[in-house]
């Protein structure tokens, strides 16, 4: 009876260091994959190359090496414009640019980003959040990938010319790099639209394939070298008053992804998403401050006739656009809709304050002085 006692106690013994030692030990350890992500921009390019690096680095992390995720920069896999097709396809499982890139494939692609004189940053997530994301999804679906929303530029600046934009007449003529819906609208007041990656922008202005662009903002601008090709710098930003940046991935390849990977993706947008939107932020006024004391450009605003032509055209053209296509009226109506009531509190709110902020009183500077 004592041997038999101890034999069951021994097996009891054993059992529990076998089961301990599964559950030390998960399986899905083990299952560790390698993914490929191509984006849009210069390898190391400032802030929009480091966002898909984030990312990557993010997943690394978060899921113990379980997702690696290696980053390559445009035209080391693909050309810029190409990083759709390529996660389309499955030659790479993530792609990173920002929708109009990719509107050729699917026109509602151009309603997602850079609508002119359409939603600020915060309101464009805003809108995300009240469920603009869903519809986004659906245009992405006819692609065959995953849509996340993965940085915000901002309020744009409103480009770079060599000769002044004193009426809506001076844009005939221009050849101008200026995606999206403002490039159609551009078209429309008599300019011809050449659209480029950001690498090739400086040299294109330098021998005349185009004679203006509109790239980011002033941080972006100066890395590029912009003051060196153009006198002119005018805003508001009228032709994407914010401009997201989208992360996608491969449909196949994400729902092979257990649901903790899924998470750690979509925590991982949510930081690029804030990272691209503060970056520039916290690195636009320095740089233009500059451009306009140590490289003489001109700050130009555009006229208010100007603008206004600008708006009528903008409401003539995307009404246009939107009514040839049933999801791009969809997106268009969601963001209409949204861009209404946000006007009305934003009026009442950080315009309300930008207002107050620059009446002219005493307020103490840095330092007490």
């Amino acid at each position: 009876m004592q041997r038999r006692s101890f034999l069951k106690s021994g097996l009891a013994s054993g059992a529990l260091v076998t089961v301990a030692g599964a559950l030390s030990t998960p399986a899905v350890s083990q299952d560790r994959r390698e993914w490929r992500l191509t984006h849009a921009y210069p390898k190391g390019y400032p802030i929009f190359g480091e966002a898909p690096q984030l990312i990557a680095d993010y997943v690394k992390r978060a899921s113990d090496g379980r997702l690696t995720i290696q980053v390559f920069g445009a035209g080391e896999i693909v050309p810029a414009f190409e990083a759709m097709d390529a996660t389309e396809s499955g030659t790479t499982e993530m792609g990173y640019g920002t929708s109009y890139f990719w509107a050729g494939k699917e026109p509602a692609l151009k309603f997602i980003t850079g609508m002119p004189f359409g939603l600020t940053a915060q309101e464009q997530n805003g809108w995300f959040a009240a469920g603009g994301r869903e519809i986004c999804q659906k245009v992405y679906d006819r692609l065959g990938v995953k849509f996340f929303v993965a940085g915000n530029s901002g309020a744009q600046m409103g480009g770079w010319f060599n000769r002044e934009i004193d009426s809506l007449n001076d844009f005939s003529g221009l050849k101008m790099r200026i995606p999206g819906l403002g490039g159609e609208v551009i078209k429309a007041v008599g300019a011809t639209v050449v659209n480029l990656p950001g690498g090739e922008l400086l040299p294109a202005m330098q021998t005349g394939t185009i004679n203006a662009l509109e790239w980011i903002g002033p941080y972006s601008d100066l890395a590029f070298g912009f003051h060196q090709v153009a006198k002119y710098y005018y805003y508001p930003g009228w032709q994407e008053p914010s401009g997201i940046f989208d992360l996608f991935v491969n449909r196949q390849a994400w729902e092979g992804l257990p649901d903790d990977l899924k998470a750690m993706i979509e925590t991982a947008s949510v930081a690029a998403n804030a990272f691209v939107l503060d970056q520039l932020a916290a690195r636009h006024p320095a740089a233009l401050r500059t451009l306009v004391d140590d490289h003489g450009v001109e700050l130009r605003r555009f006229s208010d006739d100007t603008l206004t032509g600008l708006a009528k055209a903008s409401g003539e053209v995307i009404n246009d656009m939107a009514s040839q296509d049933a999801l791009s009226r969809e997106l268009l109506d969601s963001i209409l809709s949204f861009r209404e009531n946000a006007t009305a509190f934003t009026g009442v709110a950080e315009q309300a304050v930008l207002q107050a902020r620059s009446l002219d009183y005493a307020y103490p500077k840095a330092g007490g002085g």
